[in-house]
């Protein structure tokens, strides 16, 4: 058990959104500090699969063509993720000459963990910190893979494009909105008044609203997000009390909960 001291969210009930299966860690460090943490993921990721003949094949068809490109960009932890399943599927070894880039720091420890060495900014998290970065400066003529989930932003690709490189898609995974009953929805967010809610991207927002209504017990609540990008949409949107943490993965978030 932590000492008191240790226990510096004492008291706070927190909404966490993150997928399911990207939430094991916050909700672990949250109990830890004393924090209540409340799952409720706003996002379910599902991978393109063989039902999807269309996706599915031109997925294939870029992977296929893998050592064409002067770099491969994965978007998220996700894309590190299922991108690692599909080259491995095809490439038993890594082809060479390729600059493989991640988009923060957790999409780059993903893919370390999965055997891919990609660079990545230093306290950079989004499209706009690697943009800025000089490895993609110079890129005339040259040839990039965008390894991301469907409907993504188009930032990246139109920055590049405007540089003067091709770019290419591939769409390995769909962010669905899960069901909830309108009894759950209640219960979770509504029943007992919820102290903060961590959002980590737009995507997750909509669909938070979507699912519980833009009352005002929900936009009073603090909000912490990971980017002024979300923390624009958020206002835009009605939320009253919001605060940037210094990046999404959990540690900052926690850092910027802990203000609470």
């Amino acid at each position: 058990m932590p000492s008191v001291a240790e226990q510096t969210l004492a008291g706070l009930r927190v909404l966490v959104t993150r997928p399911a299966h990207q939430a094991e860690g916050l909700i672990d460090a949250l109990q830890k500090q004393g924090g209540e943490p409340i799952p409720f993921p706003l996002l379910e990721i599902e991978p393109i699969d063989e039902s999807d003949r269309g996706a599915y094949n031109l997925i294939k068809a870029r992977i296929l063509d893998l050592d064409l490109y002067a770099g491969v960009i994965f978007i998220s932890p996700n894309a590190a993720r299922i991108g690692e399943q599909w080259i491995d599927q095809y490439w038993p070894q890594l082809p060479v000459g390729i600059d493989w880039l991640a988009i923060g720091a957790g999409t780059a420890a993903t893919l370390e963990s999965l055997g891919i060495h990609a660079y990545h900014v230093k306290n950079g998290f989004d499209s706009e910190a690697l943009l800025a970065d000089p490895l993609l400066e110079n890129i005339a003529e040259k040839r990039f893979l965008i390894l991301r989930g469907e409907g993504g932003r188009e930032l990246l690709a139109e920055t590049l494009r405007s540089r003067g490189a091709d770019v290419d898609y591939a769409d390995l995974y769909r962010r669905v909105c899960p069901r909830y009953s309108q009894a759950e929805i209640k219960s979770t967010i509504y029943a007992q008044r919820l102290s903060v809610i961590l959002i980590t991207s737009g995507m997750a927002l909509d669909n938070l609203l979507e699912l519980a209504g833009a009352e005002s017990d929900l936009l009073e609540t603090a909000l912490i997000v990971p980017s002024r990008r979300i923390a624009d949409l958020a206002r835009a949107r009605g939320f009253t009390r919001i605060r940037i943490a210094d990046g999404p993965d959990d540690s900052s978030m926690i850092r910027a909960l802990a203000a609470y």
